[in-house]
Order: C-alpha cells, then sequence, then structure tokens
C-alpha cells in the first residue's frame, strides 16, 4: 500500500475520490512548472483555471453561488495534494478560504451574489489584510481605522498593511481595520472590502528570499472612501467574524504545510532508492532510512490533526475549531520543516542543485512556522485557553 493510499483509509470514498482527482491533476503541472512562473514573475494562471474548471477551487462554498457545498475539509485536500505535486496555490489560503468563508457566513446577500460566484469559479480572487507593521500577532493592537463621514455615510479607512499576498492580482483586499463602539468608546474588529482601484488605497511590492508567484505587499491607505455596504456582516460581530476566516487560515496553512513536507520526502525517498554508495541503495542504511521515516510519522500525524480541526470548523464548532486548527498549524509546520531539512540532507549536494528543486524550499518551509501566526504564539494559546496556565503578556 502507498503511502498516499495509507493516509486515505480514514476518509470517505468522496474525500479519496477528491484526492486522487487533485494528485493527478498536480502531476500534470509539478514543481517545475511552478519554478518556471515563478523565475519569470508571472502567476499560475493555467493550473488556476484549470482547477477552477474542475470545481476544485469553490469546493468550500455554498452551492448556491456556484461552489462544491463543501467544507474546508475538502479544499484543504485539494490544497494539500497540489502541494505533495509540487504546485500549490497560496491564494487558496486567503481567496476562497478565508475571504470566501466570511463573505458566506456573515456577508450581505448583495455581498454574496456578487462576490461568491468569482470566487467559486476562479474568475475573481480576493486578498486579506490584517497584519500590521507595529501589530505583529497582536490583533488588538490593530490601527487600522474606520470612522464614519456623517454626510454621506460612507466609511473612511486609514491606516498601513504588511505582508499581504497577492493584491497585484486581488479584484479586492478583505481589511480588518477597527470602528468605535457607540456605546464604550472602545476599537472593535471590523472587516470592509475594499477594490483593488480605490483612491488612496496604494501598493508597494515587498522583496521577499522567498521564490513564489504569489508576491508580498505592503499597503497604505489614506481616507479610502468605501460605500456603507463595504462593511462585511454586523458591525457588532467583529471578532466573530475575524476568527471564521483565522480558523480557516490556519488549517489551510497546515495543508499548504503537509503538501510541501510530502512533496520534499517524495523526492527524497526516490533518491534514497536509486542513489548507491557501497554496492548498496543509501536508503537501505538506518542513518537515512530512519529520518525519513520520522519524517513520514510527523507528517501522518499532522494530518490526523488538521482533519480533525476541518471536520470541527465545518461542524460549526468555533471554539473546538480553534485550538485544533491551531495545533494542527503547529504540527504541520514542525514536520515540513524537518522533511525538507532531512530531505535536502539525504541529497547532499544534490539537494542543493536546481536540478532536484529541493533548496528553494528551504526558505519557503520555514513560512508556515512564521505565518499566518507564529508558532511561540500558538503555544500560548494552547497554554493559556487549554491548560489554563497564566498569561505571561
Amino acid at each position: 500500500m502507498s503511502a498516499t493510499a495509507r493516509s486515505t483509509v480514514l476518509e470517505t470514498e468522496e474525500h479519496q475520490a477528491l484526492r486522487a482527482a487533485v494528485a493527478a491533476l498536480g502531476r500534470r503541472y509539478g514543481r517545475d512548472y511552478v519554478a518556471k512562473v515563478a523565475g519569470s514573475g508571472g502567476h499560475p494562471d493555467e493550473l488556476w483555471a484549470d482547477a477552477a474548471k474542475l470545481g476544485y477551487l469553490g469546493v468550500n462554498l455554498p452551492e448556491e453561488y456556484g461552489g462544491g457545498g463543501g467544507g474546508i475539509a475538502e479544499l484543504s485536500i485539494v490544497l494539500e495534494e497540489l502541494g505533495a505535486a509540487g504546485c500549490p496555490l497560496l491564494m487558496m489560503v486567503v481567496s476562497p478560504a478565508i475571504c470566501g468563508t466570511v463573505i458566506a457566513r456573515f456577508g450581505t446577500d448583495e455581498q454574496k451574489r456578487t462576490w461568491l460566484p468569482g470566487l467559486a469559479d476562479g474568475t475573481r480572487t480576493m486578498a486579506f489584510g490584517i497584519t500590521e507593521p507595529d501589530a505583529g500577532s497582536n490583533s488588538h493592537r490593530i490601527t487600522t481605522t474606520a470612522r464614519r463621514d456623517p454626510d454621506s455615510g460612507d466609511w473612511l479607512l486609514t491606516g498601513r498593511k504588511v505582508f499581504i499576498s497577492g493584491v497585484d492580482i486581488a479584484d479586492a483586499t478583505l481589511i480588518v481595520g477597527r470602528t468605535s463602539d457607540a456605546r464604550t468608546g472602545n476599537l472593535k474588529p471590523c472587516l470592509f472590502i475594499v477594490p483593488r482601484d480605490a483612491p488612496g488605497f496604494e501598493r508597494r511590492r515587498i522583496d521577499m528570499e522567498l521564490q513564489a508567484a504569489e508576491k508580498q505587499f505592503e499597503l497604505v491607505l489614506d481616507d479610502v472612501r468605501l460605500p456603507a455596504d463595504a462593511l462585511v456582516g454586523d458591525e457588532d460581530a467583529g471578532l466573530l467574524q475575524l476568527f471564521a476566516g483565522l480558523n480557516p487560515e490556519r488549517i489551510m496553512t497546515a495543508a499548504f504545510a503537509l503538501g510541501m513536507g510530502r512533496y520534499a520526502l517524495s523526492r527524497a525517498v526516490e533518491y534514497a532508492k536509486e542513489r548507491s554508495v557501497w554496492k548498496s541503495p543509501i536508503g537501505a542504511h538506518q542513518a537515512i532510512a530512519h529520518p525519513l521515516a520520522q519524517s513520514h510519522v510527523e507528517i501522518e500525524l499532522a494530518r490526523l490533526m488538521m482533519q480533525k480541526a476541518a471536520r470541527l470548523y465545518d461542524e460549526g464548532d468555533d471554539v473546538g475549531a480553534g485550538e485544533a486548527a491551531n495545533m494542527a498549524k503547529l504540527a504541520a509546520a514542525d514536520a515540513c520543516v524537518k522533511a525538507v531539512d532531512q530531505s535536502v540532507h539525504t541529497l547532499g549536494g544534490n539537494g542543493l542543485t536546481k536540478e532536484f528543486g529541493l533548496a528553494s524550499l528551504i526558505v519557503a518551509s520555514r513560512v508556515a512556522r512564521i505565518a499566518p501566526v507564529s508558532r511561540e504564539m500558538i503555544l500560548n494559546y494552547v497554554s493559556h485557553q487549554t491548560l489554563g496556565l497564566p498569561k505571561s503578556y
């Protein structure tokens, strides 16, 4: 039984079929396609279009708006399998998983009609802006603020965001800002849909060592005027709406990391079977075989936690999903980093060549440990929320 087959025995027949179909699509493109696109400064438009045409991009969105009617469990399978084939689509984490989920759960009827069909069929994309230069992982320190124009009822949005993916190709960005509570005067989180060409909405590309087709940007919002209906959902339900997007983000980041780890491990296993030294394949030596086996174990364990998180989220258990999503993200990121490191080490000098395509994953694998939330903040969450230990901050 193959590694992939073993990983699916706990899944439904529908999930197994989806996994197999997406894997087949991924093999048609592969790592070489991603490297070529990233090297030319382009975007994986062909793969995105094919995934959309097959219904994979919108598999989590409501059927009435052109989606597949599934959930994050199905969408995470899509991203993991594309990653395992070497061609993950990072914007899947942002556009259908975060933005699509938030709008489907909390958007107005008009927002749903305007955005969900396009997000489902891939013809429209949406970025997500939460991180700020001085706030880091502390969402309570977000300084992007929105105030009402008393004359028109419009919103005026002002602030800065950093490390926002795909703004150059997105039709709009879902911006996390804060508004003043009329009763308490305290600032509360709210989400706004900001069109790409809105006056006062400017972007600057951030040069990254990471070689990826999806670029990173710093955003400046200078009194960006938005109509009243740019606000997503209820002005008083900010935290609920925010975490409705952040839990899928963590689950999908886990899927992204698992796919990358599986890709690296498969390349190393293939090499260890073929590369012979002293008349036997290097994979016959425990110094090579055991670390690779350990990586496989860690990837499988992380997938189980990701599947648990996705199921809890899709069943509507936001609290349970929050804990599991954080754990899944941490476990998958650690498993990915170790798998990539061991895979490069297994290939020796070849692991650092462009021919084998593993060296670039050394930087890419670190992303899952850093974004969208650091492993230290996840451990803080578990120590406070799960173990009931006092806060250190």
